[in-house]
């Protein structure tokens, strides 16, 4: 049995395959414009890799923000849903999880099984997301995939008084005037992530163990300021931005089999 799931995102689309229980394939690439483009584009790709066709498939679940535009797959399920049960598939002990992705984050705890107990989602704003890294990156002259190998450097940092993204990048820009040096300048732009996020965390209540997905996540300054602020250490998985996909992937595997 062959079964697949995609996880529509605002600035990335990720696909797994699962075949006979386990991973087969998994593929990840820029959304762009059109919901219903990536996910035709992401297809191809993967059946180009694997040499799949459509008709090998038998069941596909769509998830993430552009899950009902797309327009494919037999079933949607919502995102919170698929990183808590794609997750809790990784590591059957993790009771929260922590999603930041291109341009929202979210919280989730986490009961035995993978389901969704509480969660507090932020997609109003893109502070404290990957969009937020983005902007700084430019504004800072540096490689957002080296941002936090640079902030691990910092003796120190500096306050970021604002996490609006626009004020933000104003500050940065002030920082680096004044000379202050870009490690603690990248250093504190961590720490308000973390403390954005800590906030979400305390608000529905803190469960250990948990685990950091999606694409920021690869940032390890950004991990090791979560693990200050939330005074607990923190797992991530080697391809944290195939969470949500992973978790759609196995329910489009629950409706083949209850078929």
């Amino acid at each position: 049995m062959i079964a697949a799931g995609i996880d529509i995102g605002s600035v990335s689309t990720e696909m797994v395959v699962m075949k006979n229980g386990k991973l087969f394939a998994s593929c990840i690439q820029e959304t762009g414009s059109n919901s219903r483009s990536a996910t035709e584009r992401i297809m191809e790709r993967v059946y180009s890799e694997t040499g799949l066709s459509p008709d090998d498939i038998d069941f596909i679940v769509t998830t993430g923000y552009g899950r009902k535009a797309a327009g494919i797959g037999k079933k949607n399920v919502t995102e919170l849903s698929c990183h808590a049960r794609g997750a809790w598939h990784l590591n059957n002990e993790v009771r929260f999880v922590i999603d930041i992705g291109g341009q929202d984050s979210k919280v989730i705890k986490v009961s035995r099984g993978g389901k969704t107990l509480d969660f507090l989602m932020n997609d109003k704003c893109a502070a404290g997301t990957g969009r937020f890294l983005e902007v700084m990156a430019r504004a800072l002259e540096v490689n957002i995939e080296e941002m936090g190998e640079i902030a691990l450097k910092a003796h120190g940092s500096v306050t970021i008084s604002s996490m609006c993204t626009v004020f933000a990048e104003s500050e940065v820009v002030s920082l680096i005037a004044e000379g202050n040096p870009r490690e603690e300048i990248i250093r504190g732009l961590m720490n308000s992530i973390a403390s954005r996020v800590a906030g979400m965390v305390h608000r529905i209540g803190l469960q250990e163990p948990v685990m950091l997905t999606g694409g920021v996540a690869l940032n390890r300054g950004v991990v090791k300021a979560l693990e200050e602020k939330l005074g607990t250490t923190i797992s991530v998985p080697s391809n944290p931005q195939i969470v949500g996909a992973l978790g759609a992937a196995l329910f489009a595997m629950d409706e083949q089999e209850g078929q």
